[in-house]
């Protein structure tokens, strides 16, 4: 059984050992990351076993019980593999992701005695209950909100759209060849999942060298080689400073001071559309490069900006400076923008309760 197990099972064995060598190699991960990843590796192997255990008793005519639980353990860990995966890789991923999976998992559970999603007939064949597809509604939800939420905190280029993509396909194939292959695809759901996390890991390693590694946005490298490669295209430029970081630090502590920073980041990124780059240029202080993007739509991005900040608790300085026709150089639109800034700043400080702290 053992040397069956590994015949069927073998891509999956080196695909996930492989992603296990290289979590605990790689620099650029934080251990809890590295944590969630490790348990979502161990996730996809177990599903492995059960679905090989379930497959191989359906040769036979006994065991119709196990039969049920494992095809009710199956049907619940499609989702909650989603889930840890939306765990995972979200930006302040929280636990309660997962109570639709478990509500869905409890039901196939009670499905084993009801026959409320599935059960089998005396031929031990597959018959749908009232709930039928439950599974596959949870797995399309999941999939949808995994997309969208990976969508919202990138920076909306090809380089980490098409892994979201990638990723999202090989979750969405849940809903679709399960209904072209039938029961054997359940035999290739682990290779597939295994190998496209894998392939998103990769993705993802190789945008981190661009990246901060709080926010999530560009880093000061990525945005000195974007005005210095290609500035020509370049036809607005925002310069963005928090306001009140130092108090927070001091008073708060510096996990405060991060929070901050990762709210506001998630604000830009939410508010930017395509040609249209967020970057941390410092410690709060941050940029949005815009190609081919006219004045007035750069006034509707810091309108979007403006609007995001305001539903937190925190407030910054914008500055903008447009050159539609390129008549204008880099350095002249960043040194006009950051007047503009500036100018924002001493505004918001020289109000009543926001006086500059000197702690």
């Amino acid at each position: 059984m053992i040397k069956l197990f590994i015949q069927y099972n073998w891509t999956v064995i080196l695909i996930l050992t492989a992603f296990a060598i290289m979590l605990k190699t790689t620099v650029f991960l934080d251990k809890k990351t590295v944590k969630k990843m490790c348990v979502l590796i161990n996730m996809v192997f177990l599903l492995s076993l059960i679905v090989f255990a379930e497959f191989y008793l359906g040769q036979h005519d006994t065991h119709r019980n196990l039969k049920l639980v494992l095809m009710a353990i199956r049907y619940s860990a499609t989702p909650l593999i989603i889930a840890m995966t939306l765990y995972t890789l979200a930006r302040k991923g929280r636990w309660y992701i997962f109570i639709p999976a478990i509500v869905a998992a409890a039901v196939n559970i009670v499905s084993i005695f009801t026959g409320l999603v599935f059960s089998m007939d005396n031929t031990n064949s597959l018959k749908r209950g009232p709930l039928g597809y439950l599974p596959f509604v949870a797995v399309g939800l999941y999939s949808l909100f995994l997309v969208v939420t990976l969508f919202l905190q990138s920076n909306k280029q090809a380089a980490e759209i098409i892994p979201i993509m990638y990723l999202a396909i090989s979750f969405i194939s849940g809903l679709i060849l399960p209904f072209v292959l039938k029961k054997d695809y359940s035999q290739i759901f682990c290779p597939t999942i295994a190998i496209a996390l894998f392939v998103y890991y990769d993705f993802s390693i190789l945008q981190l060298t661009k990246k901060d590694p709080l926010t999530g946005l560009l880093n000061r490298q990525a945005y000195e080689a974007e005005i210095s490669d290609d500035a020509k295209n370049i036809t607005s430029v925002l310069t963005i400073d928090m306001n009140g970081l130092k108090p927070i630090n001091d008073i708060e502590g510096h996990a405060a001071g991060d929070e901050a920073l990762e709210t506001l980041a998630l604000c830009f990124m939410r508010a930017t559309k395509s040609k249209q780059l967020v970057y941390r240029t410092g410690g709060d202080e941050f940029a949005v490069i815009c190609r081919r993007t006219s004045e007035s739509e750069t006034k509707h991005l810091i309108d979007r900006i403006q609007k995001n900040v305001s539903g937190t608790k925190y407030s910054c300085a914008i500055g903008y400076s447009c050159s539609p026709d390129g008549e204008k150089s880099i350095e002249d639109m960043i040194k006009e923008s950051d007047e503009m800034m500036y100018a924002k700043k001493e505004e918001y400080y020289s109000l009543p309760g926001n006086e500059r702290y000197r702690g």
